[in-house]
């Protein structure tokens, strides 16, 4: 997430109350979560285990919980909660803004395109040309819809992350401020629900296809091409790339990549990334061959435990 304005490390720091260690006028850009931070950005950390991760990555101001050694070129904004002062830059830079209309004023929506009875369209969002939006679309705030695309009935785009941390008093909702972005001719079957990015893009790509029931979690990317078949559930932070298929009630767990044309057979579990161009089945997916051999072998145990029988009775 960009600002709108360029701010300063002293101006951030005296936003969310916290010490900093760097030039004050040193440029702040936007804020991102780690994976898609960019040179100017904001980068949480509030785990030792991950300081290293953070202090490294691209991103130029690391929000930590204790002073450390800053590498050269950067800053750290030094918090007694990073989570919390995290969460306190989300609202400060993209407050949730009630609507009070089933078409925000400020939504832009392309020429041709078809809005069908009680869709909802949200404060800033952009939808092009000769789409078709099916009845009970809801569509969150700031979502971004290419030309061609067919949105089927009850279908959200744009709802919260599922990004928690736990604390002594319950779970702690880390806020979202993030886009959904569906490129060209992409298609969306019936209830289907694309979370926003917790401060980037969840995103699809051009020509892709989902089935009906499909969940697709924050700030993940599908690929040109796909074909996502009914009640696969893809976790955050997950790259799937081109021409990828994945038939029905696959799982697929957070921040991996699947590589381009993958086939993933049904009720399928993705534990790890995967290459491209192999096919794919069971939980933990694996080789489907390697797979079915493994299958094969579980059920001639039966017959091998009847003829040890057999052997120890003679």
């Amino acid at each position: 997430m960009k600002f709108a304005n360029p701010q300063t490390l002293g101006q951030i720091a005296q936003l969310i109350g916290s010490t900093y260690v760097g030039p004050e006028d040193f440029p702040v850009l936007g804020m991102n979560e780690i994976h898609v931070v960019e040179p100017g950005d904001i980068v949480f950390v509030d785990h030792p285990k991950y300081y290293d991760k953070a202090l490294e990555s691209k991103a130029t101001v690391v929000l930590i919980n204790k002073e450390v050694a800053c590498p050269e070129g950067k800053a750290l904004l030094v918090s007694d909660d990073p989570f919390r002062d995290f969460n306190t830059l989300t609202q400060h830079f993209n407050p949730f803004t009630p609507a009070n209309e089933a078409v925000s004023k400020t939504a832009q929506i392309g020429e041709g395109t078809v809005i069908q009875p009680n869709v909802f369209i949200g404060n800033n969002v952009v939808i092009g040309k000769n789409c078709l939006i099916y009845p009970n679309v809801v569509i969150y705030d700031d979502c971004v819809i290419g030309d061609n695309v067919i949105i089927h009935a009850g279908t959200i785009l744009g709802a919260d992350a599922f990004y928690y941390k736990n604390r002594p008093t319950g779970f702690d909702r880390l806020r979202s401020g993030g886009r959904v972005v569906l490129e060209d001719q992409v298609e969306l079957g019936a209830q289907c629900t694309i979370d926003r990015g917790v401060t980037g893009d969840t995103t699809i790509k051009k020509g892709s296809k989902l089935d009906n029931q499909v969940q697709v979690g924050h700030d993940t990317v599908i690929g040109e091409k796909c074909l996502i078949a009914s009640q696969v559930g893809v976790a955050g932070c997950v790259v799937i790339e081109d021409e990828v298929t994945i038939w029905g009630q696959v799982g697929i767990t957070s921040g991996i990549t699947i590589g381009t044309k993958a086939v993933i057979s049904a009720q399928s579990g993705v534990s790890k990334s995967l290459e491209g161009k192999k096919s794919y089945f069971g939980s933990p997916a694996d080789d489907i061959r390697k797979k079915y051999k493994e299958l094969a072998a579980l059920r001639q145990i039966p017959d091998l435990v009847e003829q040890l029988k057999k052997k120890n009775n003679h």
